[in-house]
């Protein structure tokens, strides 16, 4: 009798795990490849809008090289770059370059497209990451502290922090942060990336990354490294506080929010101490909205990097965009978009899946 149940309670018993596993693989692939599917019309629909926007004005010749050029010139010029072709033309050659990699030549310095976004692009992206992690560090824990302390004077003096944080311009921000740290107490560099010194250890490299941290870390040299990340603390603080300001008022409403939640108030009930509350039952929860808004804040982040990196004189994609703004490069200008463009929805799939996995409601 007994050796007949046992197989037929271990039956039961893996059932459950396998209709679970299932409904997980098939619901979260789903959803992963729709997800997937959704970056296609997304960037499609981008480049579309940004090619137009960029032929609002007239061709990019016009735009960059009229005034330097004779009217005989300009119009070889652009005659040769297929400029005085119908726009309709123009725009399914243009999409017929970038299938094919070909983001076209920038009028000021005839360089290119691709390799700009190769070589100054690492530089964005090393600020990025830096200012992200700012922002994770400073709006969790000031986030965490200020739900735990509702009400209390910590509680409004983070929640001031944050708004001063959002509210204030990140080229602002940055200026004063300079006025302090690098002239009134001349402890941090003003600008740039690295020192001349370690840019010339830099030339030594036989494969560089353009990444400076990874750079330096192939170099061995803790006094590059150092230098490094000297620079790179002021740009980081600017653009990552921004972000952090957000983050903060987001960490506190959703933690307080989990905090009233009935099973929270049931584990109280049972003498879980507030700490344990906090790490094990209120965090997981309010965690998928944070998760959820971060791929939108990555995507201000780039957009905050061309002030930051003006402000710095960090030479990335944002210092670059700037300096094509001014010149009237729209080739240039349309590849460094469209880049950017293709980064945040890529970010913002990767924010998709990380929630559903975090929480499988997300995925219907």
């Amino acid at each position: 009798m007994s050796a007949t149940a046992a197989p037929a309670t271990a039956d039961q018993a893996g059932k459950p795990k396998e209709a679970k596993k299932n409904r997980l693989s098939g619901g979260f692939f789903r959803f992963v490849l729709t997800r997937f599917l959704l970056i296609i019309p997304t960037v499609f629909i981008l480049v579309t809008v940004v090619f137009f926007v960029m032929r609002a004005t007239g061709d990019p010749i016009s735009a960059a090289l009229g005034g330097r050029l004779t009217p005989q010139e300009l119009q070889a010029r652009i005659h040769a770059a297929g400029y005085d072709k119908p726009l309709i033309v123009q725009y399914f050659e243009y999409l017929g370059n970038l299938l094919h990699g070909n983001l076209g030549t920038t009028m000021t310095d005839n360089q290119p497209v691709v390799s700009i976004l190769a070589r100054y692009g690492s530089a964005t992206f090393e600020l990025a990451f830096l200012a992200l992690i700012v922002a994770l560090v400073v709006g969790i824990g000031l986030g965490r502290v200020a739900a735990r302390r509702r009400d209390h004077a910590a509680d409004a003096g983070i929640r001031t922090f944050a708004i001063l944080c959002y509210a204030t311009p990140v080229f602002f921000l940055g200026l004063i942060l300079k006025l302090i740290f690098a002239i009134w107490l001349n402890a941090l560099p003003a600008s740039g990336r690295s020192s001349l010194t370690t840019e010339m250890q830099f030339s030594r490299l036989v494969s560089p990354t353009g990444f400076y941290i990874i750079d330096a870390l192939q170099l061995g040299d803790m006094n590059v490294l150092a230098d490094v990340l000297r620079h790179a603390v002021l740009p980081a603080l600017a653009l990552g506080l921004l972000t952090a300001g957000v983050f903060i008022r987001l960490v506190r409403t959703n933690v307080i929010s989990t905090f009233n939640s009935g099973y929270v108030e049931a584990a109280r009930s049972r003498g879980v101490s507030e700490k344990r509350l906090l790490n094990k039952h209120a965090w997981r929860p309010a965690l998928i909205p944070i998760i959820t808004v971060m791929g939108m804040q990555i995507a201000m982040m780039l957009a905050g990097a061309v002030l930051t990196e003006t402000t710095f004189e960090w030479k990335g994609l944002g210092f670059m965009l700037s300096q094509y703004l001014k010149a009237r490069d729209f080739v240039a200008v349309q590849g460094i978009v469209i880049l950017i463009a293709i980064i945040v929805a890529v970010v913002n799939f990767i924010v998709d899946v990380i929630a559903a996995l975090i929480d499988p409601r997300v995925r219907y």
